[in-house]
């Protein structure tokens, strides 16, 4: 299956260079997605057979270094990954058809589009160091192609050289990584990896190169300033592949790097993993409550639900550092169903805003309100993502954020205090994610969708092409069929959790279908068919009393408005308004938040003023000095091009002198 995997990948640079050749066409983006669908969808179904086949299967091309063949293969762990990205990237393409006629450049797209694909699917087959470094670089670059497409705009330009200075950084340290391995292993190749012998502090810094690495393209703070200035910047369909596909693909080689290459690191990097992710998480959340731009609201939710994947990786690596593998393939199956989860979430909701800008052209949700009626279809699909990613039943976002719960319940039997210390904080770190989520989508749902138009926009706005709101349709439906049936998921899971730790979960994850137990029933059981079929039961009882008891007379009479209409939209709720509880409990430590309030005297008739300040405090303090720093060095430098040709010679001499004292020196010491 790996050489059709490459033949199929093979064809997204062919239609890269057809949308080149046909740039003047105005049909050639459309025509150009619509391949990407097909390929996407073939890459999809040999990814969903090699999970359900399980084995591997490998191949060789004679392609790469003088001394390295580029080795691709196809297992159950890559083939799930495979599963992640094509699914997204088929429902990308079918909602990009129809929208990428209505952007600014629809050619710069075009020509970007097929490469991002390709290069996110040779990572995942890639099967040595180059040849996943490359491919991980192809999948930058493209990216960042993407981003820049309206290079006309400061902003995007802005975010275009964060996120490439941010990628630029994880590939140093993947290579770090790598070279580390490579050099233990005696090869390149992953089988190599796989063998190499570490000492102590080798495998810490493999970690720890690995984690920055990943962390930087998948969101980890405070890693993650690159996210919500690209992901704005991004086509929507675009930002939901950034969002909910290449995120996981750097989780994918950081779940490599834990539990595949090399010797088992050491327990306590699953607590200090776990305590990161439940930062990222609780910070992440943070940002999206008082965001007003519906993207970059979107953005710091895949913060957030980065963080929640990373908790259960580094359970998993807590329990298989200390020998318990049953919990450790549980821990690890619960984080993978919650990346295949947040990527249909994700993705359902970058499209639905996606429609939102194509029908308003506007992202700020202070400006829109009262979309419900005029798109109901897009309503309805982006309020099935919401509750999904709020973790609320029976939708496929509980499920997983459920699963993780339990695993971190199961913490404190690891022998250390720190775990059994560390494993509730995180829990209650987790809950409170999630209930801040369900405010923060809470909010932009009802800021969106709900009350009365706040714009000549919002008023006008009618539902996208039929192309746009299938993709939406399909994705909310993948969220109800993975939280209502959530064991179909779990066979692939088992396989998964078979390949890396050696043991299967049919017998820790399922007690009877439908029932979903991770440890036994009498611990804690769940299943969302049964919910749904009660709650179903309970309303089709609820109708017939209803209708048989009940008057006949229907009544309609306007909703309680305290007594007096009010015309003006402005007497409504606010974005800010709605957060501002949330904000004064969370923002005077997490922001430094400050409200001033400019109150005019009963005599004046100068309107009150509410101005509120609010400091990025990971940028400000990490990332604006760096950036200063780096400006400052090149000021400095940028003197070197004035300098005469006699100073220019002196350098070079001092240059040689001091490299000689150095060569001698080394010949000197013992």
């Amino acid at each position: 299956m790996t050489a059709q995997a490459l033949l199929a990948v093979a064809v997204f640079p062919f239609l890269a260079v057809l949308a080149m050749l046909a740039h003047r066409q105005k049909a050639a983006p459309s025509l150009v997605h619509a391949g990407c669908l097909g390929v996407s969808l073939v890459l999809g179904t040999i990814g969903i057979l090699s999970v359900m086949k399980g084995g591997v299967d490998v191949a060789v091309l004679p392609v790469g270094l003088p001394w390295l063949k580029a080795h691709f293969r196809i297992d159950a762990f890559s083939g799930f990954f495979l599963v992640i990205v094509n699914l997204g990237a088929v429902m990308a393409s079918l909602f990009g058809i129809s929208y990428v006629r209505h952007l600014t450049h629809p050619a710069r797209v075009a020509v970007a589009y097929p490469m991002f694909l390709a290069g996110m699917n040779l990572a995942l087959l890639s099967d040595d160091a180059f040849s996943f470094l490359v491919s991980w670089e192809f999948m930058s670059a493209s990216s960042w192609l993407l981003v820049l497409a309206d290079h006309e705009e400061e902003e995007n330009r802005k975010a275009a050289f964060t996120y490439l200075m941010m990628a630029l950084f994880g590939t140093f340290c993947l290579l770090g990584a790598f070279g580390i391995l490579a050099q233990a292993g005696g090869g390149y190749d992953f089988d190599a990896l796989r063998q190499a012998k570490l000492n102590g502090w080798q495998s810490s810094l493999v970690v720890l190169l690995g984690l920055l690495g990943a962390g930087s393209k998948a969101g980890l703070v405070p890693l993650h300033a690159w996210l919500p200035l690209a992901h704005p910047a991004a086509p929507s369909h675009v930002s939901a592949l950034m969002s909910g596909v290449m995120t996981k693909v750097a989780l994918y080689i950081l779940a490599r790097i834990l539990f595949d290459f090399g010797p088992t690191p050491a327990w306590w990097w699953g607590a200090v993993i776990m305590a990161t992710g439940g930062v990222t998480a609780v910070v992440g959340i943070l940002y999206a409550l008082i965001q007003t731009d519906l993207k970059r609201l979107l953005a710091y939710s895949t913060v957030e639900n980065i963080g929640v994947a990373l908790i259960g990786l580094g359970v998993a690596l807590a329990f298989k550092g200390s020998g318990l593998l049953p919990y450790a393939a549980l821990a690890l199956a619960a984080s993978l169903y919650h990346m295949l989860n947040h990527s249909v979430m994700k993705g359902l909701l970058f499209l639905g805003a996606g429609a939102v800008l194509h029908a308003t052209h506007e992202r700020n949700i202070e400006k829109l309100g009262g979309l419900i009626h005029r798109m109901p279809i897009t309503a309805a699909a982006f309020l099935v993502g919401a509750a999904a990613i709020s973790a609320l039943p029976p939708l496929n976002g509980f499920v997983s954020e459920w699963l993780i719960l339990q695993t971190l319940f199961l913490g404190p039997k690891v022998p250390n205090w720190a775990m059994k210390f560390g494993s509730p904080v995180v829990a209650a770190m987790l809950a409170l994610s999630a209930a801040l989520a369900a405010a923060a989508f809470v909010r932009a749902f009802g800021m969106v969708f709900l009350g009365r138009a706040r714009s000549q926009a919002a008023e006008t706005a009618s539902e996208p092409p039929m192309g746009m709101w299938a993709a939406l349709i399909l994705l909310a439906c993948l969220c109800a069929l993975l939280g209502i049936v959530p064991v179909s998921a779990t066979t692939m899971l088992s396989h998964i959790a078979q390949s890396l730790m050696g043991i299967e979960l049919s017998d820790t994850i399922i007690e009877g279908w439908p029932w979903l137990a991770p440890i036994n029933v009498t611990r804690g059981s769940y299943s969302g068919t049964v919910l749904v079929a009660s709650v179903l039961f309970l309303i089709m009882v609820t109708a017939i009393v209803i209708k048989g008891f009940g008057t006949r007379n229907i009544r309609r009479s306007p909703a309680w408005d305290c007594g007096h209409k009010e015309s003006s939209p402005a007497f409504q709720y606010t974005a800010s308004s709605f957060a501002q509880p949330l904000r004064r409990v969370y923002g005077s430590t997490a922001f430094r938040a400050k409200e001033e309030v400019d109150m005019p005297s009963p005599a004046e008739i100068r309107p009150a003023r509410l101005d509120v300040r609010i400091k990025d405090l990971i940028w400000d303090g990490l990332y604006q000095p760096l950036a200063d720093g780096v400006a400052n060095l090149s000021t400095r430098l940028n003197r070197l091009q004035t300098m005469t040709v006699r100073r220019h010679l002196l350098m070079m001499f001092l240059t040689l002198l001091i490299m000689l004292l150095v060569a001698a020196l080394r010949r000197v010491m013992p």
